[in-house]
């Protein structure tokens, strides 16, 4: 299999947009034509096509695989066990020691893989192993008092899982007005439209293994993929020039890249390929753990926060520990004096949980922004004026000055253009013939983050083009537009001077495409490589001039609490006879930084208030305690928002930039639109029915009541 590095896939426009304004996709005709070459689509000569056997208990061990009927089907090559595949080098962290032992710890485990001349012989061939297993009890289902509870190791950008500042017991004890209330989210699943895909060839003289991989991070992959298997980093090679969605369930190496590089290694010299079905990224691709969210909030008669605690229960994986930390949005969002969060963690026979689009922030700022919206009744307050009397000065965690907190601006334009002025306080009183209407609000955020690590090359050619090269990723984004855009800004020139090269892990370092860290992290690495272009060539360089550079350290990141705001309105319609729900319009107000480009940025922003409409209304994986696996672990049973789902949707931002932030004064925008949104159709909810509903999703028959 001979690897090419992608280039830009596209024809230069002749009066190309300058930046800041809404330039059309660079790869979006080769989308829209089927030219764009996905993982599972790399042109290969006569490859092996690979299908995993997965475990059908949670918990227990392997006594025997039978593989006989499987091995006597015609075109099957090889049929892989725990005690046949080939050994890794390192089986530290469980979740990658795939078919390295006989133990089983979730249901929907590798236990097995089949490689066959075709994908319709693999997958029959997969349905004729039986296994046998010796079961053991196991424990599936989240509980709020489970015995084994305990605090988390993990830390998310340096967040320790507990804060304290105050004296939260005393706080609550003195307010006039309490909130006490518990909110409930389910599992929920990524579920991007390209499947986890994965195409590998293993060569021996050297030993090399190449990769083309539906990934959010090639280096990530890459590093991931040497440990385990024992190679040197340039040794392995991740391609990912086009990547069909992630939410982040793409954000790291999983257990079938493992696999695949598995089977690539007992078949020398044949080419591999593997595409999970939609069932098999219900246990192995992973997914939003269920939360348990106890808040309680102490406020005076004017509704001004003077206690504010967040306890949040969730579950994590026996195999490898993931914490989803819902309750940091908590620590920063409003101005109470005395604070408290805590997380605590179950680990359960469960495969392991992963990122989802807005990790925390999203499922933290549903029970946060819920239980604002009960304050706001209790105190009689309208719920935007509560949150305005509520804006901090300054972070209230760390006491840092915001590099730009606009979370006012946007609600008050929000609410003007929503229409929110005269807007009856008393839940249920207006009703459009069977149907009941109501208009709910929410806040947004989520921090702008920016990844150390990236770095960028540009390359001055006889035609005049620079090529700019860094191992970045695009899953949808607009990464291939926005990097040529800076690019061209950086450099000075048109956007039809640059040619741009991303996703190949042997280009240069790219952070992954993940916490809407992407436009800032890259966008530096390629200021700073133009910059030291420029430095050492001159405005004038001659054909072949090259310069790399990595993205420099920015001091303000310990100066400045960064983060990007929003408010989220919604109008809600529940039928009162069915209790079906319904959400005609929505409208968002953002305030993100710079916008780079505004047409990329506007798809990002309703694509995460649909996925949060989704949230609040349908997504939902179902497990059965007695085997342990997700009953629904498909796209008939596991809905997600379809077009007769959504309504009107508007994604509005301010005007302005972040010059703490990056060169560019730009902040990533793929998660914001996806926090609070299901709060505030909640919210409308409640306006619309009288029903306060706590528990994700609203299902129609949480409102007959």
């Amino acid at each position: 299999m001979t690897a090419t590095a992608p280039g830009n896939p596209a024809t230069p426009v002749s009066q190309p947009p300058a930046a800041d304004e809404p330039m059309a996709r660079i790869e979006g005709r080769a989308k829209v034509t089927g030219t764009a070459p996905y993982a599972y689509e790399h042109p290969t000569t006569e490859p092996l096509y690979l299908h995993p056997v997965l475990s059908t208990v949670a918990r227990g061990r392997v006594t025997a695989v039978h593989t006989g009927d499987a091995e006597q089907l015609d075109g099957v090559r090889a049929v892989l066990t725990s005690k046949n595949a080939p050994r890794l080098a390192d089986t530290s962290d469980l979740e990658f020691a795939v078919l390295q032992s006989d133990e089983v710890t979730f249901h929907g485990q590798i236990v097995a893989a089949v490689a066959a001349d075709s994908p319709e012989t693999a997958r029959e061939a997969a349905a004729l192993v039986r296994v046998d297993y010796e079961e053991r009890p196991h424990d599936v289902i989240l509980r709020s008092d489970h015995q084994d509870l305990y605090t988390p190791g993990e830390a998310v950008a340096g967040a320790a899982p507990d804060s304290h500042q105050g004296d939260t017991d005393t706080a609550l004890a003195r307010s006039v007005v309490l909130v006490d209330q518990t909110y409930r989210t389910p599992r929920e699943y990524n579920n991007p439209m390209e499947p986890h895909s994965t195409v590998a060839f293993w060569e021996t003289l050297p030993e090399r293994l190449t990769l083309y991989d539906s990934t959010q991070g090639a280096h990530t992959v890459r590093a991931t993929m040497a440990t385990v298997f024992g190679l040197p980093e340039e040794n392995v090679r991740v391609i990912a020039p086009h990547v069909g969605g992630g939410f982040g369930s793409k954000g790291a190496a999983k257990a079938h890249n493992v696999l695949v590089g598995l089977a690539a290694r007992a078949l020398p010299g044949r080419t591999v390929k593997l595409a999970l079905t939609r069932r098999h990224m219900f246990s192995l691709t992973g997914y939003r753990p269920p939360t348990i969210q106890r808040i309680r909030l102490g406020a005076d008669t004017e509704g001004r926060l003077e206690a504010l605690v967040h306890d949040v229960t969730e579950l994590t994986s026996r195999t490898k520990e993931y914490a989803e930390m819902s309750g940091l949005s908590s620590r920063m969002m409003y101005a109470a004096p005395d604070r408290t969060t805590s997380h605590r963690l179950t680990a359960l026979d469960v495969p392991v949980p992963f990122w989802m689009r807005a990790p925390g922030e999203a499922p933290g700022m549903f029970a946060l922004e819920s239980a604002m919206d009960e304050l706001a009744v209790a105190c009689g307050v309208d719920p935007v004026e509560l949150r305005v009397r509520n804006d901090p000065g300054a972070d209230p965690q760390t006491g840092r000055p915001w590099s730009g907190r606009h979370l006012v601006q946007c609600l008050r334009e929000g609410a003007e253009r929503f229409g929110w002025q005269g807007r009856d306080p008393v839940p249920g009183h207006h009703r459009d013939g069977a149907w009941l209407v109501g208009t709910g609000v929410a806040s947004a955020v989520y921090p702008r983050l920016t990844s150390p690590g990236s770095a960028a090359e540009i390359e001055y050619g006889a035609d005049g083009r620079y090529t700019v090269s860094i191992g970045a990723a695009d899953i949808g984004t607009g990464a291939w537009t926005v990097l040529t855009q800076i690019s061209a800004e950086a450099l000075g020139c048109p956007v039809d001077r640059v040619t741009l090269r991303i996703g190949d892990s042997d280009l240069p370092r790219a952070t992954v495409a993940g916490g809407s860290s992407g436009t800032s992290s890259w966008g530096t690495a390629v200021h700073a490589a133009a910059r030291a272009f420029r430095g050492e060539h001159g405005a004038d360089p001659r054909p072949g001039a090259r310069t790399r550079a990595e993205a420099p350290e920015n001091p303000d990141l310990e100066r400045y609490a960064m983060y990007s705001f929003g408010a989220h309105f919604a109008e809600v319609r529940v039928h009162a006879d069915t209790g079906e729900v319904r959400v005609p319009r929505m409208l968002g107000v953002y305030s993100v930084g710079r916008v780079i480009n505004p047409r990329t940025a506007r798809s990002q922003l309703v694509g995460g208030m649909v996925m949060g409409l989704s949230m609040a209304l349908h997504e939902q994986g179902v497990v059965d305690p007695r085997f342990g696996n997700v009953v629904n672990g498909d796209l008939a049973g596991y809905h997600v928002a379809a077009n007769a789902d959504v309504g009107e949707v508007e994604a509005h931002w301010l005007e302005e930039s972040d010059p703490h932030l990056n060169p560019m004064g730009a902040a990533g925008v793929g998660e914001i639109g996806i926090v609070g949104t299901a709060a505030a159709i909640a919210n409308a909810a409640h306006h619309a029915t009288g029903v306060r509903v706590r528990e994700l999703p609203l299902t129609p028959d949480r409102f007959l009541r």
